[in-house]
């Protein structure tokens, strides 16, 4: 819509997981070295907590595609709320290998499903390749039999390594919730947290992402220095938030044939759109 006035090709402030947006603050590129060291290490679980919206999930994605998609089996597990135990086994075994699940009398059984689970892990093994379980929005599980599943999934093992890298996002309070379950948090190998971005982060993400989406020229701001201090100050350095923000403001510069954007617009925008 707004795209061609700004000088862009696409839009660069999608709230989704697209990895060619991700900017590395030093805290990012922290935690994906450390996420990529329990990997490359076979250190079999790290666990990944931050704020709402700080990335998490876009890091993970960035993750996959540094290891290189060819040489991993992956399952990222959104929405862990499950009914059953089981069924946190029967998505990981999906997500591996869709065609290995078991008949519909045992598909909801742990034991099948262990058992097919281990097939699988030991062929990508012997394939060549790793294989990656990531749980995101781990903060929202309640049953402690869940924790206890992923626990289990860590006792695949082939001549003293690991079968499998199991990664554990969530917010905050996960780490409280993990730290009742005392045998998955001692297998926790690696622990990243992810902060609010600083005013200097916030302005280099604004202009990442535009650059990203195709401005041409990354030194000429859409965005005036007033106008960015006022995006963190109303966001907090949430990179979400950001997100939000900065889209519908360049949908409103251009309705109104804004030739930048001012401190003005962007307090007009959280006043019309009630992001107050």
């Amino acid at each position: 819509m707004y795209e061609q006035y700004w000088g862009l090709k696409e839009k660069p402030f999608q709230n989704t997981p697209d990895p060619r947006f991700l900017y590395l603050s030093a805290q990012h590129e922290d935690a994906l070295m450390k996420l990529s060291y329990v990997v490359t290490q076979g250190l079999g679980c790290g666990m990944l907590t931050g704020v709402f919206g700080c990335g998490k999930t876009l890091l993970g994605n960035a993750l996959l595609n540094d290891l290189g998609r060819d040489r991993v089996r992956s399952c990222f597990i959104n929405s862990p709320s499950f009914a059953e135990p089981a069924e946190l086994l029967r998505a990981v075994v999906r997500g591996l290998n869709p065609q290995a699940l078991p008949d519909k009398k045992t598909e909801l059984m742990s034991d099948p499903l262990l058992e097919k689970l281990n097939t699988i892990l030991v062929d990508n093994v012997r394939d060549g390749k790793e294989n990656i379980v990531i749980i995101d929005e781990a903060h929202a599980i309640e049953d402690a039999k869940l924790f206890e599943q992923m626990r289990l999934i860590l006792n695949f093992q082939l001549e003293n390594r690991f079968l499998l890298t199991l990664f554990i996002f969530g917010q905050p309070e996960l780490k409280g919730k993990v730290e009742n379950i005392k045998p998955l948090d001692q297998r926790i190998a690696l622990r990243c947290f992810l902060g609010p971005l600083g005013e200097d982060d916030s302005d280099k993400y604004i202009r990442h992402r535009l650059k990203v989406a195709g401005r041409q020229d990354a030194s000429a701001l859409i965005f005036d220095k007033e106008s960015l201090r006022a995006i963190l100050q109303h966001t907090g350095g949430i990179p979400r938030r950001i997100n939000t923000l900065c889209d519908l403001v360049l949908m409103t510069g251009f309705a109104k044939k804004a030739e930048k954007i001012e401190a003005d617009l962007i307090k007009t925008v959280i006043k019309d759109f009630n992001l107050g």
